[in-house]
This record gives C-alpha cells, structure tokens and sequence, in this order.
C-alpha cells in the first residue's frame, strides 16, 4: 500500500494494519498507543470498544505534513 493507493480509497476510515503498512510499524502498537494515550500518535484516532479506526484523509495530512 502506498499513499496514492490510500487517497484513491472510497473508505471514511482505515485500520490500525493499513496505517502501519505506511508507517513501517506493527499494527498493534498503533492500537496499544490508542488506547493508552490517543494524543501521541499524531493522527486522530475513533475506538469502538476494543477496535480501533483511524479516519484515512486526517491520516493522509498527516503523513503529508499537514498537522493543521
């Protein structure tokens, strides 16, 4: 996945998988660091329940620089 593929996406969200594939990181520290303390990991986070998703165009500023 890269991050044109994630802008062509028709998705509102995106899962923790999709967002470490991008970040070279593994997904469940994405969903640790959510559930702990949400505001470190740069990008807006939704959890529902156990489950963690992450609205994909708040996640493509910021991994375009945008943090506005």
């Amino acid at each position: 996945m890269t991050l044109s593929d994630l802008k062509t996406m028709d998705a509102e969200t995106i899962t923790p998988a999709v967002a470490a594939e991008l970040l070279g990181c593994n997904p469940h520290y994405i969903r640790v660091a959510a559930h702990q303390d949400k505001s470190l990991l740069g990008f807006p986070v939704i959890l529902l329940g156990n489950r963690v998703k992450i609205p994909r165009v708040a996640f493509i500023k910021f991994m375009e620089g945008d943090l506005n």
